[in-house]
């Protein structure tokens, strides 16, 4: 499917939709640094290219730029580093821990330097597959109990299997929506209005947008 037609599918999630103009603003700058340029804040070197590699593979280059084109993983590591709250920034290391000692050990490297986009896809795919309704209610209680336990107790144990599937889909969840948030994407890829044009009282929403999403 055209990268173009997919993007009207892809929702928000984990709360981004409260972005404030800061939070936009955060995305603006991060677009407009040189990938070479970038050096991780938040993430370690060794995690800053795994997450690289990774959003390139949410979102590759097709008609439409690459997820690392538009700078994706640099605004992660800043949104982790200047937004997230510290029990978050916790949670989310705890998580990419977890999901990437699961890529260890199945591609038996010892570093994630070492692991190709060829070493990702099968844990990736295992993590971002549809759960069931059943599934996704008990992965949501297993994690509302721990950020409960980490506020009563200081600390608690999430299950490796379900801290897996809770980091591919915020990370996937992340680079859609920092995607869609860049200024190419909203312009030249979504639907773009900055100035209300011509009224068309009665008329098929894909027809009127040409079958793309509207920009944020």
């Amino acid at each position: 499917m055209e990268r173009r037609k997919a993007l009207k599918n892809m929702g928000m999630a984990f709360g981004y939709t409260v972005a404030a103009p800061t939070l936009m603003n955060l995305v603006q700058s991060c677009s407009s640094k040189k990938v070479l340029d970038w050096t991780p804040e938040f993430l370690t070197k060794d995690q800053g290219t795994a997450i690289h590699t990774l959003v390139d593979m949410i979102l590759p280059k097709t008609d439409t730029p690459s997820a690392t084109e538009m700078n994706v993983h640099v605004f992660i590591d800043s949104f982790a580093k200047e937004v997230l709250p510290e029990e978050n920034q916790d949670f989310m290391k705890m998580t990419m821990e977890k999901f990437f000692g699961k890529v260890l050990t199945e591609t038996q490297k010892e570093t994630l330097a070492e692991v190709d986009e060829e070493g990702f896809t099968p844990v990736l795919s295992t993590y971002l597959k549809k759960r069931t309704k059943d599934v996704e209610k008990e992965h949501g209680e297993a994690m509302e109990a721990y950020f409960v336990a980490i506020e009563e107790q200081g600390s608690a144990v999430l299950d490796d299997e379900i801290a897996c599937f809770a980091f591919a889909n915020s990370l996937r969840d992340m680079t859609v929506w920092s995607y869609k948030n860049t200024e190419y994407i909203g312009e030249e890829v979504l639907a773009y209005l900055p100035i209300p044009g011509q009224y068309v009282a009665c008329d098929d929403v894909e027809t009127l947008t040409q079958n793309r999403a509207w920009s944020l």
